[in-house]
């Protein structure tokens, strides 16, 4: 076998893409938007299916449930990977990625089909749980069969640039979720959008499915994996040679630790977290909120390819690190300025209004609850979400052992119902909006302008602005890892070896930013705190990738087996 030191040495070679090529990256591409539309799908959507598949009118818990089913795709991406990356370097890239992309269509189409709890009884949120499982397990498999499929036809010097149009499908993905969604939300009434206009995308991915099977059956394998299929070199048994040999399970594990781990968090708080905390801690409506993170993304997708590109001319690492390095260090002040821009009477109230808390330390728990699945009883505990999830700063006070939940409002004591928590909480925040904090709908919240008016709103612009920074990191992170993780590997563990770290990164440390987030601020009071979590990522990512990550872009894939 060759080794990574014998293809670190290949001579630079370029050429003008091939019309094969060009067919390699349109289908490899559509397919993989089509399977990241269906997968975003159920974030985007969130409201409309806790009210669909979930019983009682807690908002609250609703929310959490949905985070659950969305969390519930990530957790099992790793697992796909294995599965699929497995038969990919078995069987071949392309008939692996053509299954993957079936099972989520099938399952995505499902969802749009699927009644409601009100039908059907508590199988509708566990068929909806079961749907995002499926779509998990196919998405695991699918990123890693298309970057491996296109990187092994990139000519040696552009794998970057190849790959990088691969990279733009998470986000390009995104943005046709969200575009379809407000298309259907501005030519229809919230009536009938809350009633069946919301399964509409979900029925829509099967005109999709089509396409991108019919598309994707006109391509021939990857010369590299079928050159060595043909020489009879392929792996017997993928996952105990990429992950059972040290040798190689220690480049999986720096390509995670040292890659995709901070790829993961800059990626998912510059699209998902930035969209949580507008409409969640921010309040700002459903649709002002993706109009802004849509006109981001536009703005922002092609510096995937650009940074892409630069990765073939300067390194996909030193690209990579100085996203996550400038990510960390400035994500603090972003998120006020936005939070600052969309909300200006909450920010106020946060530096205005002085909540403190007071309890038996012995009563209050850690409120970390990253999947959305413990039940919190103490006043403690629900008086502190309860503020949390109203976006109110608080600060929490030692009291004497035993004593009960005590809350003050700018030092006058809040007077509640009774002593439970539920109580509390709410007449705390009662007297914390008539202290200055905001109520839903409050007039200062950023709302979506007219259309006429888009370019002349200055707030709009800002917001815009300030995201599309955001995006910007994200592009530099993500744009040269599908490259990175391809010449980490040799051919015949490529998919398998490739797919695990990409997915325990992405699928573990990113899908579950937007909880851990959550819990974070909960359990500290402060609606930024959050911000923590894909700081120390990042950093983490950094210092490791610094010291022990390779650098990749002159190997040379095609005799490295």
């Amino acid at each position: 076998m060759t080794t990574a030191s014998d293809v670190g040495r290949a001579p630079a070679r370029t050429k003008t893409m091939t019309k094969e090529e060009r067919k390699v990256i349109i289908a490899s591409s559509a397919g993989t938007v089509f399977e990241w539309y269906d997968f975003y799908l159920a974030g985007s959507l969130a409201a409309n299916i806790a009210a669909t598949f979930v019983p009682g009118t807690n908002d609250t818990a609703k929310f959490i449930f949905v985070l659950f089913g969305f969390a519930a795709g990530f957790a099992v991406r790793p697992f796909g990977a294995l599965v699929f990356g497995r038969l990919g370097d078995l069987i071949g890239r392309k008939y692996t990625f053509l299954i993957t992309m079936t099972l989520m269509g099938i399952a995505t189409f499902v969802v749009g089909l699927l009644p409601g709890y009100a039908t059907i009884g508590y199988a509708a949120p566990v068929i909806f749980i079961i749907c995002r499982l499926l779509q998990g397990l196919a998405l695991g498999g699918e990123y890693g069969g298309a970057a491996t499929y296109v990187a092994e036809h990139a000519p040696h010097g552009r794998r970057g640039f190849y790959t990088s149009w691969i990279q733009t499908t998470a986000t390009v993905g995104l943005f046709l979720s969200l575009l379809v969604i407000l298309v259907l939300r501005l030519n229809m009434t919230p009536e009938d959008f809350a009633a069946y206009g919301w399964r509409i995308p979900f029925l829509l991915s099967i005109i999709l499915l089509g396409f991108s099977i019919w598309i994707r059956l006109s391509l021939n394998e990857s010369p590299a994996f079928q050159k060595m299929k043909d020489e009879g070199r392929r792996s017997k048994a993928p996952l105990t040679e990429a992950f059972g040999r040290w040798e190689n399970a220690k480049i999986a594990l720096i390509a995670l630790l040292g890659g995709t781990a901070g790829q993961a968090v800059v990626w998912y708080c510059g699209q998902f977290y930035a969209l949580f905390f507008l409409t969640q801690t921010l309040k700002v409506d459903g649709t002002t909120a993706n109009l802004l993170i849509a006109a981001s993304l536009l703005i922002g997708t092609p510096f995937f390819i650009f940074f892409g590109w630069l990765s073939d001319k300067i390194g996909r690492k030193p690209i990579l690190l100085a996203g996550c390095l400038i990510a960390a260090l400035t994500y603090f002040p972003l998120f006020y300025m936005i939070a600052k821009t969309a909300n200006p009477t909450l920010i106020a109230a946060t530096e205005n209004v002085k909540i403190d808390i007071t309890a038996d330390p012995a009563t209050c728990g850690t409120l970390f609850d990253p999947v959305g699945v413990r039940t919190f009883t103490a006043p403690c505990d629900v008086v502190r979400r309860t503020l949390a999830t109203n976006s109110m700063h608080y600060e929490l006070k030692e009291g004497s052992a035993g004593s009960p939940v005590t809350v003050a409002v700018n030092g006058t004591p809040v007077t509640a119902a009774d002593a439970t928590g539920a109580a509390v909480g709410t007449a705390t925040v009662a007297a914390a909006q008539a202290a200055g904090y905001p109520k839903a709908g409050d007039p200062s919240i950023v709302k979506q302008p007219s259309v006429g008016g888009v370019l002349s709103d200055s707030r709009t612009l800002t917001l815009i602005g300030l995201l599309f920074i955001l995006v910007l990191y994200v592009t530099m992170v993500y744009g040269p890892i599908a490259a990175l993780l391809v010449e980490l590997f040799p051919t015949r563990i490529r998919y398998t070896g490739m797919s695990l770290p990409y997915h325990i990164g992405n699928g573990w440390f990113g899908g579950f930013l937007p909880p851990t987030a959550f819990a974070i601020v909960a359990a500290t009071g402060n609606i930024f705190s959050g911000l923590w979590y894909p700081i120390v990522i990042a950093v983490m990512t950094l210092i490791i990738g610094f010291f022990l990550l390779p650098e990749t872009k002159d190997r040379n894939l095609e005799d490295w087996h």
